[in-house]
C-alpha cells in the first residue's frame, strides 16, 4: 500500500486518501471472499433489515457530501449505498471479479464509496474536482456518465471515475497488476478515521485477490 498524492479542488465537500497497491494478480472467484461476503451480507440483514435506510449510520455524512454539491443522492446514488440496498433487499451483489468484489466488502464493511482503477490506465496527475460542463466519460455498462458539476477524479485525458459510477477506460480487468484504490469520504472524516478505512481496505483486498 502506497499513498497516492492527488490535489483535491478547495471547497469540495470529500476528502480522498487514496493509495496504489502492486503486484496484483486478479482472479475470477475466491471461495474465502464469497464466504467473508456471504457473512457480512447476512450481518448487515440483520442489524439493519427494519431500519429505513437512510437512518443507518455512515449513510447520512456521504449523502449530504452529495447535497453539498447540489445533488440529489437518491438520483445519482452511492455506489456504497447501492451495495447496501442490494444487501437489505436480498439481492446478490454482482460478481466482476477478485479485487472488485473484495473492495465491495470493503464499501459495506465501512459504508462509504470507492473509486478503483487499473493504474497503468490513468494518465497522472490526477485530481479530485468538479465536472465541466459537457464533461463525462464512457462508463462501465453505461453508454455515457456525465459529471458536469459532480465531484469526479480526472487525469490528464480527462475525467475517469465519481463516487457513483467509474469509466470503462480505466476499469479493473484479469489484466490488472496495479490498482489506484480511492475512498471518497465526507470531508468531516476524522484523520484517524481515514487511514483506518484505507488501511483496513488495503488488508482486505491483499487477503482477497
Amino acid at each position: 500500500m502506497t499513498p497516492y498524492d492527488l490535489r483535491i479542488e478547495p471547497g469540495l465537500p470529500l476528502v480522498c486518501p487514496a493509495f496504489t497497491l502492486e503486484g496484483l494478480k486478479v482472479r475470477e472467484r475466491n471461495p474465502a471472499l464469497e464466504e467473508a461476503l456471504a457473512a457480512l451480507s447476512a450481518e448487515l440483514r440483520a442489524l439493519w433489515h427494519a431500519t429505513s435506510i437512510g437512518d443507518v449510520p455512515g449513510i447520512q455524512p456521504v449523502r449530504a457530501s452529495y447535497h453539498a454539491l447540489g445533488l440529489d443522492p437518491t438520483r445519482y446514488r452511492p455506489s456504497s449505498e447501492a451495495l447496501l440496498r442490494r444487501v437489505l433487499k436480498g439481492q446478490n451483489l454482482y460478481r466482476i471479479n477478485t479485487l472488485v468484489d473484495a473492495l465491495n466488502y470493503a464499501s459495506l464493511k465501512y459504508l462509504v464509496p470507492f473509486g478503483l482503477y487499473d493504474l497503468d490506465q490513468v494518465r497522472p496527475p490526477v485530481a479530485l474536482r468538479v465536472g465541466k460542463e459537457g464533461e463525462g466519460y464512457a462508463g462501465i455498462r453505461k453508454e455515457f456518465v456525465n459529471v458536469a458539476g459532480r465531484a469526479c477524479l480526472a487525469d490528464e485525458l480527462g475525467p475517469f471515475g465519481n463516487p457513483s459510477s467509474d469509466s470503462d477506460r480505466t476499469k479493473i480487468t484479469p489484466a490488472t497488476t496495479r490498482a489506484l484504490v480511492a475512498p471518497f469520504l465526507p470531508r468531516e472524516t476524522a484523520a484517524e478515521r481515514a487511514r483506518e478505512i484505507a488501511a483496513g481496505t488495503a488488508e482486505a483486498l491483499l487477503r482477497y485477490v
